[in-house]
């Protein structure tokens, strides 16, 4: 059995050249960064943003973080009871909400697992620090990315309607199908009480005609 051709001498050479002669023909495209910023993809992780009116200090973020980068701070507050006979309700209020970027590893986990919608996906990229120690942004901070979040995209139009509004919905028509009946009601409660006083003075005029003659 006869060998293999060895290769010719400059194979390797005369390739490089190739990639190099094809690649001198294109033309070169750059992106002029930061005077025009990027097009960013739909959906992209940028930094997580905070909306802290939704936020119950919960502390399921807290936990599930598995960089353990999300630092809370509450208080509990008492509420006064509404009723003399009821109890006075006690609620947490946010202190402090910190997320260490330096250790996130943007998973996601944190504003899936939120269940009252308080952590979303912002596409801001540009907070970059001097100091890594200065990458640990406070809940201002995390507040103000909240309006560069983007809208959800557009429910399917085939698609089935959340429980929430389906539940929404069906308590509304409900309401409005009691008071279309207490409205009928009173309507025709009315329309009876004015044919009643109508119908006295017919009924009494004749009568009365006959006892004077």
């Amino acid at each position: 059995m006869s060998p293999l051709p060895s290769s010719f001498p400059g194979r390797g050479l005369a390739k490089g050249l190739a990639v190099t002669l094809r690649t001198m023909t294109r033309r070169n495209v750059t992106q002029q960064y930061p005077e025009v910023q990027p097009a960013l993809p739909p959906r992209s992780r940028g930094v997580i943003a905070l909306l802290e009116e939704n936020c119950t200090v919960c502390m399921l973020c807290a936990r599930e973080c598995p960089d353990w980068c999300i630092y809370i701070d509450s208080h509990k507050e008492t509420l006064p009871a509404a009723d003399p006979n009821a109890r006075a309700r006690t609620r947490n209020v946010l202190d402090r909400f910190a997320i260490d970027f330096s250790l996130c590893m943007y998973c996601g986990i944190c504003i899936e697992v939120c269940p009252f919608d308080a952590l979303f996906w912002s596409p801001e990229f540009e907070y970059a620090e001097t100091d890594i120690l200065d990458l640990t942004h406070e809940r201002d901070r995390l507040r103000e990315w909240m309006w560069t979040v983007p809208a959800p995209p557009a429910q399917d139009p085939r698609g089935e309607e959340p429980k929430e509004v389906a539940a929404a919905r069906k308590a509304a028509d409900k309401l409005a199908a009691a008071e279309a009946v207490a409205a009928a009601q009173a309507a025709e409660a009315a329309a009876g009480t004015d044919s009643g006083t109508d119908s006295g003075p017919a009924a009494s005029g004749p009568a009365g005609e006959e006892a004077g003659q």
